[in-house]
Parts: structure tokens; C-alpha cells; sequence
């Protein structure tokens, strides 16, 4: 993984430096709320609800033990014991107090983590496929260039203030598992003919109030061609982006009123006045930045293990687990596994202290120091030997770590929601909570298979709930909660974006609601092969529907 030079290093320290100095003349009144609010967002502290949140960046995803203790060390000694991960790849601190953030970020920088590109209308935080490196259907890690964007968009003079918030996506399969299409720009890494590397790009995607699909802009665009193309779109994005209107600044609205080929000849007007200067990137430096990503030093083990399979024969729960938490590793006799954080009954993306502490000593001792963070709200340990999946197993078992339901129907994205956030119509977490609890047999589980709900408190759709399998907003009707359903949303490669059924549902009604839906799938799918997007975008509303209105 990236380590920081000595440019990095420095540019840290100097804006914790400049941020304390902030925060001082905000405690002692020199600044107002309203003047503080811009100095305080781009060092990834928001006013939420009921206190400060810090958000904390985590590039691409990717971390390691260190980092994993620090953030376990801060939950415990300055918020209330536990940390949220973010649809983001992020992790947000929610009860920090404003004297002790300061603090917080300098400890950070010790472990080379920091809070820049968290929030406000700058380049956020790029994220990228959670098994990047690892999966077997890759064609390239996508953390390398994650890494060169992370670099080239850090304080870029021209790109601090924006129109608004711009997020980038990197996935390194055709599979795609970072949703790059609702993203500002998705980048899909790819081969041509001449088996040469590059990008398809995609441009405009989106969720919030105004969900959209990204276009493809570029089918190919050469790996040398990274920073110039994509800074040739920010160009024309920050040229004509609307800054009247906050809701209609995104560059997806910019895509839909302009139209892609109007927009496509202007991106690719500005890259040809800019790709052979100095944004070329050499081979040179692709090189040095993937050193930082060399592959360990892998085992060299067979694919199968006996004591493996006697295991898995004796063990019920621990044969769940296997078969919905883990993933085949591009080095035979190692798997990937996905650490859900989602137990019944528990607020998703949430980890105590002590897992995050338990979560370090894994990653350390059988992962080559390694963790992602998934945009799923889930920990992953990528390269775990299959000989130590049963040790690894009972270490999480016995922190409540060991949910054997990763992309099933209690693997639920939710956003913090009411609980927490200040521009929240409902809550999120309550309704996952009982949801989690309504379908958490196993038996129940497995019969119903791959589903993924998705969760927002409103709807800037922090929870993804577009693209969920079964997405819920909350809505604010006359001072009441109630929750709106979409159906057939999706994330990966064939991306949509979910259709409403109609009328919402009360915070009683919501849980029942969503039970009708999966028994009307049960009933009406052709095979237990056939998973609900599939039954869904074969049936259509109707069955759903009837089922929800009668």
C-alpha cells in the first residue's frame, strides 16, 4: 500500500497546524459558525445534529493495522467507543468534541491518515473495487491509479471550490463492485486489441434527489491519458457546472441539459489542448506508484484443504459462513473475506473499539497487515490463507464479527439518518435494526438469496437506496416519518435505478411492507437459481405491487 513521502508528511502536519489555529479563534470568537463552516469542511468536520462528526478518509479503501488501531484508539478515547464506515469507503467519529479534533487529526498523521477530501465542493476521497488487487477476474488494480488521481486532485489550485461535491469511481473487472456508474466519473480499467491498458469512461452518474446514470464518454482512453482526460472534464465541468442552483450544480445535470455529445466534443476539445503537456503520464511514474501496490509474498499453497472441508462438515455455521463470506483469491490456496458488520439487531457499517483492535490483530497476523473497506459498510481481510479461515472465523465469532450474511437480505446499507444528521427527514437505522432482526434465520436467509436493501434518512441518498434490490427512503409527511420503496435498483455493470411502487409506509408499516415484497418474490420465481433482481426485472412492478396495495 501507498506510503507517504516526505511532501505528504509535511502537507499534513501543516494543515492539522492550520486547522488548530482555526479552531481556536472559532472557540474564542474571532470566527463566526458562518465563517468557520468553509475552514472546517475541508478538513472533513461537519455539524451534525447533536455534536460535531468527523469524517476520516480512507483512499481506495485501504488501510492497515496501524491505521486500524488508531481509528480504534480515537473511537475510545474521544467519541463514545465505536466509529460508523461509510457508503464512502470513510469511517465518521459522531460525538467528537470541537477542542479535541485538533488533537484527533494529529494523531492521525502518525499513522498517515487525515481528513482532506472528506467533504466540501472539491474532488472527494476516490474510491475503488474493495477486492482491488486480489479478485481473479481483475485486470489490473485500480488502487494505483486511485492513488495518482488521490495525488494529482489533492488542493488542485483550480478544483478546490467546484460547483459542488465530485466523486470518482475506479473498478478494475468487468464485474463492477465500485458502482462506478453513479458516479461523477467512473472509470472502468480495460485492454484493447493490442492488449494495451486504459479506461472506459463514464461521466454524470449520480443519486440525491436526482438519480442518473453515468454516459459512457470514452470506450478507451489510454493509460497515459488518465490525469489529462480527466482533468479535461473537471475543466469543462467547473466552466459550465451551475453554481445558482446547488441542486442542479452536479455534473449529471450538466450531462442531461447540455447532452453527451454536446459535452463529449468539449471534453475532448480541452484534452487535445492538454494531453501533451505536463498531466502526460509517463510510464515511469505508473511504475513507482505500483510499487507501492507489489503483491506479498504469497504462499505457495494448494487450492484445496482437507482440514478445510472436515471442518466445514462439522461446523453448520462456520459452512455459512464460507459460502457467503468469502470470495476466490488470484493466488491459489487463499481466499478474501468479507468481515460483515452487520449482526441482527446492530446499526450497519458500525464497530466498536475492541473490534477494531481484534479487527488490527487479524489483518496482522493472517492478511499480510492488510484491510479494506468496502462501499458496502463491510471489512475485508484480502489475503487470508484458506489453512486459517476456521482460526479466523472463531476470532470473529467471538466479538459478534462473524454474521455469515454478506450480500444477503441483512447485509443492509443505511445511512446514519435522524439519529444523527441534521438534513434527515427520518431515521435509517432503527428501520435496518428490525429488519436485520425480521429475516435473521439462516434457513430464512438462504432461501432468499442474493438481495441487497439499501437505506436513506433522505434524500441525498447517502444510504444508496437507488440502486438497492429494495431501496427505502424516508420521507417527512406532516411531521411523520414514513418510508417510501423502490424496486429493481442496482449497482454493479448493468446498473439501474430503482422504480417507486407507490404510496409510503408508516415506521410500523415499513418492516411488514418489505416482508410482502420478499414473499411475493418467493412465490413468484421461476427456481431458486433465479434472485430477486432477476424476478424483478422479469415481472416487473405488478406482483410486487398487488402484494403491497392488494
Amino acid at each position: 500500500m501507498y506510503r507517504y513521502d516526505e511532501f505528504d508528511s509535511d502537507f499534513v502536519a501543516a494543515r492539522v497546524a492550520e486547522f488548530r489555529d482555526q479552531v481556536e479563534r472559532r472557540l474564542s470568537g474571532e470566527l463566526s459558525e458562518d465563517e468557520f463552516k468553509p475552514l472546517r469542511l475541508m478538513n472533513g468536520v461537519y455539524l451534525q445534529l447533536h455534536a460535531y462528526m468527523l469524517r476520516v478518509a480512507i483512499p481506495y479503501g485501504t488501510l492497515n493495522s496501524r491505521q486500524m488501531r488508531m481509528l480504534g484508539h480515537i473511537a475510545d478515547k474521544y467519541d463514545k467507543g465505536y466509529g460508523h464506515f461509510t457508503t464512502r469507503q470513510n469511517i465518521q467519529f459522531n460525538w467528537p468534541k470541537l477542542t479535541d479534533i485538533p488533537d484527533i487529526l494529529e494523531e492521525l498523521a502518525t499513522v498517515e491518515m487525515h481528513a482532506i477530501q472528506s467533504s466540501g465542493n472539491c474532488i472527494r476521497n476516490v474510491t475503488a473495487d474493495h477486492f482491488a488487487g486480489v479478485a481473479r477476474d481483475e485486470i489490473a488494480d485500480p488502487r494505483v491509479y486511485a492513488e495518482i488521481l488521490r495525488q494529482w486532485s489533492s488542493i488542485h489550485p483550480e478544483f478546490i471550490f467546484l460547483p459542488r461535491k465530485f466523486k470518482i469511481a475506479i473498478t478494475g473487472a468487468e464485474h463492477d463492485r465500485a458502482a462506478i456508474q453513479v458516479h461523477d466519473i467512473g472509470l472502468q480499467l480495460k485492454k484493447n486489441e493490442a492488449g494495451e491498458i486504459g479506461f472506459a469512461v463514464h461521466v454524470g452518474g449520480g443519486q440525491g434527489r436526482t438519480p442518473m446514470i453515468a454516459k459512457l464518454v470514452r470506450d478507451f482512453l489510454p493509460e497515459e491519458d488518465l490525469l489529462a482526460y480527466v482533468e479535461a472534464i473537471l475543466r469543462v465541468y467547473n466552466l459550465y457546472g451551475r453554481r445558482d442552483n446547488k441542486y442542479k450544480a452536479r455534473i449529471k445535470i450538466l450531462v442531461h441539459e447540455t447532452g453527451i455529445d454536446v459535452l463529449r466534443k468539449d471534453i475532448e476539445a480541452e484534452f487535445e489542448r492538454i494531453r501533451d503537456g505536463a498531466l502526460n503520464l509517463p510510464k515511469a511514474d505508473i511504475e513507482a506508484i505500483d510499487a507501492h501496490f507489489a503483491q506479498p509474498d504469497w504462499a505457495d499453497l494448494p487450492d484445496d484443504s482437507s482440514e478445510l472441508e472436515v471442518a466445514r462438515r462439522d461446523n453448520p455455521a462456520f459452512a455459512r459462513w464460507l459460502a457467503n463470506n468469502t470470495r476466490e483469491h488470484k493466488a491459489p490456496g487463499h481466499a478474501i473475506v468479507t468481515i460483515s458488520l452487520k449482526p441482527a439487531g446492530g446499526p450497519p457499517g458500525d464497530a466498536t473499539a475492541r473490534q477494531m483492535e481484534v479487527i488490527a490483530d487479524l489483518a496482522e497476523r493472517y492478511s499480510h497487515d492488510e484491510l479494506r473497506i468496502s462501499h458496502e459498510q463491510n471489512v475485508i481481510l484480502p489475503h487470508v490463507e484458506k489453512r486459517n479461515l476456521k482460526a479466523v472465523y472463531d476470532a470473529l465469532a467471538a466479538e459478534h464479527l462473524a454474521p455469515a450474511n454478506a450480500g444477503l437480505i441483512t447485509d443492509i446499507i443505511a445511512c446514519p439518518g435522524l439519529d444523527y444528521c441534521a438534513l434527515a427527514n427520518a431515521r435509517s437505522i432503527p428501520i435496518a435494526q428490525r429488519l436485520s432482526e425480521r429475516f435473521a434465520d439462516p434457513a430464512r436467509e438462504e432461501e432468499i438469496g442474493e438481495l441487497k436493501i439499501k437505506i436513506s434518512g433522505c434524500i441525498n441518498a447517502c444510504g444508496h437506496h437507488h440502486v438497492g434490490h429494495i431501496g427505502i427512503l424516508g420521507v417527512d409527511r406532516k411531521g411523520e416519518e414514513f418510508y417510501q420503496i423502490t424496486l429493481g435498483g442496482s449497482a454493479d455493470e448493468a446498473t439501474s435505478i430503482g422504480e417507486i411502487v407507490g404510496k409510503g409506509f408508516s415506521t410500523d408499516e415499513i418492516v411488514d411492507a418489505v416482508g410482502k415484497v420478499v414473499d411475493a418474490y418467493l412465490v413468484h420465481r421461476h427456481s431458486k437459481d433465479e434472485t430477486f433482481l432477476e424476478a424483478y426485472r422479469r415481472l416487473g412492478q405488478e406482483p410486487f405491487k398487488e402484494a403491497l396495495y392488494g
